[in-house]
């Protein structure tokens, strides 16, 4: 592969630690060097667009349910100013997998949803303490259980196993005197402000000091009056959890299969800095081997990598956010949800339910995501843009027109030519000149008002099932 242009490095730059690599938005960061376009992404010096009240969701009744919460979040990644921490926050969502099929209170989820927000690109510490110390957490992994003397071992487990060491790194003894620490962490109910349906049956962290065992643990080989706290601190203490968090990060946006040399690089360089997530993220879109031919179009799509970078180039983020602010009700149920209903009813068909993981520890990625019944899915999701609506059918489809984008070049080469630009697909040689030959037949030579929609809508699907376009 020869070395990769600037654009092209920012191009995957985004598929990877953004939100896709739409045209507006690799114009935006590839205005200057590389390096600019790291650290623009890193540090995005403006606030938030999509920062919309959970209360805008709420149904006719002034309730806010799980649903909403959903459709909350994937308002906030379809129409993002913030890429960067909308794509670790699903990463760590992921890492933490607390699922809202035990978690089932949205006021509750919601909470969990900004803490991650609000600490994606901050140090791993403070994440850590603060992920663990939500209600939805300690209810998830029965902490409101743990008393002294009938220590409740679940976080103690999941908090070594899944969330720092990984497996093979600390003994059952060590979870047993972990749970003692960890004795007295619980939740308490909050009461709803007034106007605010979000705070309804929401919940805040409690130490119940009565509950805690105050006696002397040994967990790691160190010995002590430990807190909950103190043993999140020797956690993060440990070079083992720098790797362990370096290896999945590296997983999830570089390489399948990264070689120990590597993590070990940047695990050092991350524990050095104090476990800054954010300088991780830098190092990494500034080494080499991030653009490399190992990494680049070598991580297969989740489904959020293949649905939601489409249509935020088709602009439906700011369809969105125009409808919220339009709606005169202040609720915009059915005003704006269509684009929202179609993301979560796609993604959730290609396997990934949001607020929902499979179990403790997340969701399987990797060619796990790709099965007959998941490209069936992906393959649909053309129709779900552009098909036209059966009648009595509850699959919400949205009929978008691309014909005013695709009518500067009405021929089947242009068409074509412009569709793959649109959706990033690396399709080329006799693969595009059958999409051309195929766009040829269904339009008679020209893209005309009424033949677009059918072309597109079968030019899409041959471009969302090709194997060139799984890959990110």
């Amino acid at each position: 592969m020869p070395p990769l242009t600037d654009r092209e490095k920012t191009a995957h730059l985004l598929r990877r630690f953004g939100l896709g690599a739409s045209e507006a938005e690799l114009d935006f960061y590839a205005s200057g060097t590389y390096e600019q376009a790291v650290d623009k992404l890193v540090n995005p010096g403006t606030d938030d667009i999509a920062n919309i009240p959970i209360e805008a969701y709420q149904n006719d009744k002034g309730q806010v349910n799980i649903q909403a919460v959903v459709a909350s979040l994937s308002t906030h990644m379809l129409a993002t100013s913030h890429p960067l921490r909308a794509r670790m926050m699903l990463f760590w969502h992921d890492h933490f997998a607390i699922s809202a099929a035990k978690v089932n209170t949205p006021g509750v989820m919601n909470d969990m949803v900004d803490v991650l927000k609000e600490n994606a690109l901050g140090d791993f510490r403070t994440l850590l303490g603060a992920i663990s110390k939500t209600p939805a957490m300690i209810y998830w992994l029965d902490g409101q259980f743990n008393v002294k003397g009938k220590a409740q071992e679940n976080f103690a487990r999941e908090v070594m196993e899944l969330f720092t060491l990984g497996i093979g790194h600390y003994t059952e003894k060590d979870v047993q005197e972990a749970a003692r620490a960890f004795t007295g962490w619980t939740y308490g109910n909050l009461r709803p402000r007034p106007g605010q349906a979000s705070d309804r049956a929401r919940g805040r962290f409690i130490f119940n000091e009565r509950n805690h065992d105050d006696g002397p643990k040994t967990v790691l080989g160190k010995t002590g009056n430990f807190h909950g706290d103190d043993i999140l601190d020797l956690l993060c203490a440990e070079a083992q959890t720098a790797r362990y968090i370096v290896a999945k990060v590296l997983k999830w946006f570089v390489m399948p299969d990264p070689d120990k040399g590597l993590i070990e690089r940047f695990a050092a360089s991350f524990r050095a800095s104090g476990l800054d997530i954010k300088k991780l993220v830098r190092d990494i879109a500034l080494s080499p081997e991030f653009v490399s031919e190992t990494a680049v179009r070598k991580v297969y799509k989740n489904p959020v990598d293949f649905v939601i970078p489409g249509m935020r180039a088709l602009g439906l983020g700011s369809v969105v956010l125009n409808r919220i602010a339009q709606s005169a009700e202040g609720t915009a149920q059915r005003a704006f949800l269509a684009p929202v209903a179609v993301a979560n009813q796609s993604m959730q068909g290609m396997g990934m339910r949001l607020l929902f993981p499979p179990d403790v520890d997340g969701w399987q990625s990797g060619p796990a995501w790709i099965t007959s019944a998941t490209m069936v899915e992906r393959i649909k999701f053309a129709d779900r843009l552009f098909g036209q609506r059966n009648p009595g059918s509850r699959d919400p489809r949205l009929q978008y027109n691309l014909y005013g984008i695709l009518s500067q070049d009405p021929t089947p080469a242009g068409v074509v030519k412009r569709l793959l630009e649109l959706f990033d697909a690396p399709i080329e040689g006799a693969k595009r000149d059958r999409l051309v030959q195929i766009c040829q037949d269904q339009t008679g030579g020209t893209l005309t008002q009424q033949n677009s929609g059918p072309t597109v809508n079968a030019l899409c699907r041959l471009i969302f099932g090709s194997p060139e376009f799984q890959f990110c």
